[in-house]
């Protein structure tokens, strides 16, 4: 049965949840965070320009009935009004890879990376592979991609999507990135780590937070500290990261950041900009420049920072 009112939503959720993010904001922010839990999200799909430019999947779309919103951030991001993820599947756009149905708030990190053509780049945790086909996308498949996924039938579904997209300047490896060797180095670096999903939350659908206790949070938070850690050895002087989580918990985002920088005084907080940002929901951060984005019907909430580590002189 579909969640009603707020005091229903809190005898729902998880206690230690409640506990945590009464403690990290304040009352009218929690109440908007839980009327964020209580939405059933868009649907929505990122055009892969490998195969095709939104002005073809648009039309394709209007042929088949299908209506649009368009989003501030992206052209090539689409949200979709009526129709569902089983309908979209059915499409041959979808079959031949020319879109990827993608939330809204994952399509932001390899955009605020932004990274340029030519160059290196690193995805720490890839798999199901939205965020490295993106990346492989907004370079036009002219920069080498290392793709990186310890789950081996994980890392499966990664090297499907790769092909699928026509991501052919991804290299795919079934490895832990913590075990990466210390020889290496990327110009620019994706950390979408995992996390306890505290953004994704929908409380219509209790598989979305049955598995989440304090446990999994300093579990993903020793993991996320180690892997930001291990990314910031592999940037090369003057390189770019984004670090990246779907949680809004502190624990998962700005206190892992601020620890790890505490060993790479050459690494400095770049504050995040970009086309639109203003009309995302967002939530406080206790980093300037970082952004955390509040669940809503729109979007999951995400946590997003970005870094730069200073040339050798």
């Amino acid at each position: 049965m579909k969640v009603s009112s707020i005091g229903e939503a809190i005898k729902r959720m998880p206690q230690y949840l409640y506990d945590q993010i009464m403690e990290q904001y304040d009352h009218n922010v929690v109440d908007r965070i839980i009327k964020g839990y209580m939405e059933k999200r868009v649907t929505s799909l990122r055009v892969n320009n490998l195969k095709k430019n939104q002005i073809q999947i648009i039309n394709e779309l209007k042929e088949e009935g299908i209506k649009i919103d368009r989003v501030s951030f992206s052209d090539d991001v689409l949200i979709i009004k009526n129709a569902n993820l089983k309908t979209l599947q059915s499409l041959k756009m979808y079959d031949e890879g020319s879109i990827y149905l993608q939330s809204l708030s994952s399509c932001l990190p390899p955009i605020i990376l932004n990274p340029k053509k030519n160059v290196s780049i690193l995805d720490m945790a890839a798999a199901p592979g939205g965020k490295t086909t993106e990346l492989a996308s907004l370079t036009n498949n002219e920069s080498s991609i290392l793709a990186c996924e310890v789950n081996q039938i994980r890392c499966e579904r990664l090297k499907y999507n790769v092909a699928k997209q026509g991501a052919t300047s991804v290299e795919v490896r079934n490895i832990d990135s913590r075990k990466l060797e210390d020889g290496l180095s990327f110009d620019y670096i994706l950390l979408d780590a995992p996390c306890s999903g505290t953004g994704t939350i929908d409380l219509n659908d209790k598989q979305t937070y049955v598995s989440f206790s304090p446990r999994l949070v300093e579990k993903s938070s020793r993991t996320q500290l180690v892997l930001l850690k291990k990314a910031l050895h592999l940037l090369k002087d003057g390189g770019t990261m984004v670090y990246s989580t779907c949680s809004i918990l502190k624990q998962e985002n700005e206190d892992i950041i601020l620890e790890a920088l505490k060993e790479f005084p050459n690494v400095s907080i770049v504050p995040i900009m970009f086309k639109g940002m203003e009309l995302l929901p967002t939530l406080p951060t206790k980093i300037k420049g970082a952004l955390t984005v509040m669940p809503s019907i729109l979007y999951e909430g995400f946590f997003i920072c970005k870094l730069k580590k200073k040339g050798s002189k």
